[in-house]
């Protein structure tokens, strides 16, 4: 496609999202519609919005990139969210609507005391701000190249005015907001994918009849590793993971239960849950199921694309205008509808958490002081991009995402265990060293088992990581 057809698909794509916006904001703009939503959402449209803003422009490149060297290993990670979202359900909901939280780190400070609370608070911070910025900077990099390169615009400029875009519709009513265009980003994103599926069987003349028996034959769609113990695809090392990283990137997470605490009860939430869990199994499945046939497209043609280029050189040069087009909305869609809960959730997490303001301003100064926190959200996003530009070496988007998780979650996870299946009491001013210590003793594992213990970590670090930190509130626990 040519760079004025993309560039007039972004734009037309996000008047759409700020028409939707106005509509919604001109009947509330205060603090309880942009934290809550008022708390009235329909189940439904939360638990499918959820789902892009789950997915984001990372797994939209990044896991059909990863089939080629990985086959599907990644859906092992997958099956192990199933388990992570029944703990949500069953075990952090019930706990949050309980207390009729707006904030979730709130509980830290009921259970634990103010610095705990403050550390909970600012590990989900620093975890979303990096974690949301790399998957926003990978659409970026690809807009850049695919477009604006070409229109001799630069890449801060880029960055820029995609995140201030997503503060004008995002700036007035927040949450209550992205409830609903989370739900239209994720219907471009799933009609888009299954359009670059069905075009791409057709070029490798599949059909209903045979396209199983085409994916379950090739060589990219071995799922289960159960060889290597020490490999980092081991299936146990990778289910495990993915439980306790939805747990903790969904459960522990102010940007996930944010959506869903503005459900009208708790049935309602656990509802969106589990219909939540079955919808998103099965599009990651489709996304590997895309990368499978991209890769064997590539092959078959002789074409130079891997990684995370694959998607993007395959649509735009190969496949034709129609996919193109849906590739581009589809990212978009993807990218968008994680970074803008993203922007929001950094906000209230800020106001709510760091700041404390429902406790220290009247109504009026309250949403002052959340624009402004808005707003300084929209620079840290173009300052955090721009530095892992210009200054970390690339590697897979998706890798580094919940790499980091490991290490920024990992605390969260430890506070929590450590809140809900204990008793104790903690000396609450030790709990931020302990946390910090978790976080560098993993770093220093990570960086040294394979050499100490001929064992490499994957993901499953942040299992370690929260581990430690469990075992650093039993030894500050009060006798």
């Amino acid at each position: 496609m040519e760079p004025f057809s993309i560039v007039l698909i972004i734009l037309s794509y996000f008047s759409l999202l700020i028409l939707i916006s106005t509509l919604i904001s001109k009947k509330d703009e205060g603090n309880d519609a942009f934290f809550k939503a008022n708390k009235n959402s329909p189940w439904y449209l939360v638990a499918f919005g959820m789902i892009g803003a789950s997915l984001s422009g990372v797994t939209f490149i990044s896991v059909p990139g990863k089939v080629e060297a990985s086959q599907f290993v990644y859906f092992q990670l997958v099956l192990g969210y199933i388990v992570g979202y029944f703990v949500i359900g069953t075990v952090l909901l019930p706990l949050y609507y309980r207390l009729n939280l707006t904030s979730i780190y709130t509980y830290l400070g009921d259970r634990f005391g103010k610095n705990a609370y403050k550390t909970g608070a600012w590990f989900f911070i620093i975890s979303r701000t990096v974690g949301s910025n790399l998957r926003l900077m990978l659409v970026a990099d690809v807009l850049q190249t695919l477009v604006f390169d070409k229109l001799n615009v630069p890449y801060w400029i880029t960055v820029s005015v995609t995140i201030l875009l997503i503060w004008v519709y995002t700036n007035k009513s927040g949450i209550k907001t992205i409830i609903w265009t989370d739900t239209l980003q994720t219907l471009f994103m799933l009609i888009a994918v299954v359009f670059c599926i069905v075009t791409v069987s057709q070029d490798l003349g599949l059909n209903i009849a045979n396209i199983s028996g085409f994916i379950a034959e090739s060589d990219f769609s071995t799922t289960f590793f159960f060889d290597d113990m020490s490999s980092p695809n081991y299936f146990w090392k990778q289910f495990l993971s993915g439980a306790f990283i939805a747990i903790v990137m969904t459960g522990l997470d102010q940007d996930m239960m944010q959506k869903n605490l503005t459900c009208r009860s708790l049935k309602d939430a656990q509802k969106n849950m589990f219909w939540f869990t079955i919808v998103l199994t099965f599009v990651n499945f489709l996304f590997l199921v895309m990368g499978l046939l991209f890769t064997e497209y590539a092959l078959k043609f002789n074409i130079n694309a891997h990684k995370d280029q694959l998607f993007p050189i395959l649509a735009n040069e190969y496949l034709g205008v129609g996919v193109a087009f849906f590739f581009i909305l589809g990212l978009i869609a993807a990218a968008y509808s994680s970074a803008d809960s993203a922007l929001t959730s950094l906000t209230t997490s800020f106001s709510i958490d760091i700041l404390e303001i429902e406790k220290k301003y009247d109504s009026v100064k309250q949403v002052i002081i959340r624009k402004q926190i808005h707003k300084m959200f929209v620079a840290v996003s173009v300052i955090v991009i721009l530095s892992f530009k210009y200054f970390v070496e690339d590697a897979s988007i998706i890798d580094k995402v919940l790499k980091f998780a490991g290490f920024t979650y990992g605390p969260l996870l430890g506070l929590y265990s450590f809140g809900l299946f204990t008793k104790w009491k903690v000396k609450d001013k030790w709990v931020p060293i302990v946390a910090i210590f978790a976080v560098i003793s993993s770093v220093v594992l990570n960086l040294s088992s394979k050499a100490w213990f001929g064992f490499e970590f994957g993901f499953e670090i942040l299992i370690v990581n929260g581990l430690l930190t469990f075992i650093g509130l039993m030894l500050i626990r009060r006798r």
